[in-house]
């Protein structure tokens, strides 16, 4: 919802009504582009936008933000365990009545260890995942921008600060919610917060690895 409201009062900015979006032919290049060529296979499904109003625009932006953003930074701590989500399984679900099913039923940690990845195939997807995982240490997040003159505009500036005090009141949410004793899930025996969408705004974190923690501004996967 913060970034969409970002987004919305940027696009705006520039895009004052629906015939601006729909007459630019950058935008318009760009969006045939991107169904036709980007996702040729799925052009035709009715659910596609027709990217003729600012509503359009928006809605796509701020999907391409949130899911390049926050896709790939918290895979290593869920899955870098493998047993916890196996890169894939090599047999179907046994039939009842079959051997593999009576195999299920009596000894079903048996059986996962059969279905599982093989070992050296499990060490190169924990690796990849581990490299996939990994934050850079000059990393610039949500919120954060690498030079102060990325625009001149005042609206614009002024809605990303806005944006910026947003993700500080979201990211003081998530630490209060961590420390509530009352939410059990987060305060366990394991005792393992939740930071993968903590927006990490302190100016320019050098906390570089697998931090877990952080929504970079990023396309690595």
């Amino acid at each position: 919802a913060a970034i969409e409201t970002w987004v919305t009062e940027y696009c705006s900015f520039y895009y004052p009504s629906d015939e601006t979006v729909k007459n630019d032919t950058e935008i318009q290049s760009w969006w045939s582009e991107v169904k036709n060529e980007g996702h040729g296979d799925l052009r035709k499904e009715p659910w596609w936008p027709e990217m003729n109003t600012l509503a359009d625009l928006t809605q796509a932006c701020t999907i391409i933000i949130w899911i390049a953003s926050a896709i790939n930074f918290g895979q290593y701590l869920y899955a870098g365990y493998l047993s916890n989500r196996p890169i894939v399984s090599c047999r179907f679900m046994p039939k009842p009545g079959t051997k593999e099913y009576d195999e299920l039923e009596n000894d079903p940690d048996l059986a996962f260890l059969k279905t599982i990845t093989a070992q050296f195939q499990a060490l190169l997807g924990v690796s990849l995942i581990k490299g996939l995982s990994r934050h850079a240490t000059n990393e610039i997040y949500l919120g954060q921008r690498d030079t102060a003159e990325w625009t001149t505009d005042n609206e614009p500036l002024a809605a990303f600060e806005r944006f910026g005090k947003k993700l500080v009141e979201i990211e003081s949410r998530i630490m209060e919610r961590n420390n509530d004793s009352k939410l059990k899930n987060r305060v366990g025996l394991v005792k393992v917060p939740y930071t993968l969408l903590y927006p990490n705004t302190s100016n320019y974190s050098r906390e570089g690895g697998l931090i877990g923690k952080g929504i970079p501004n990023s396309i690595s996967i």
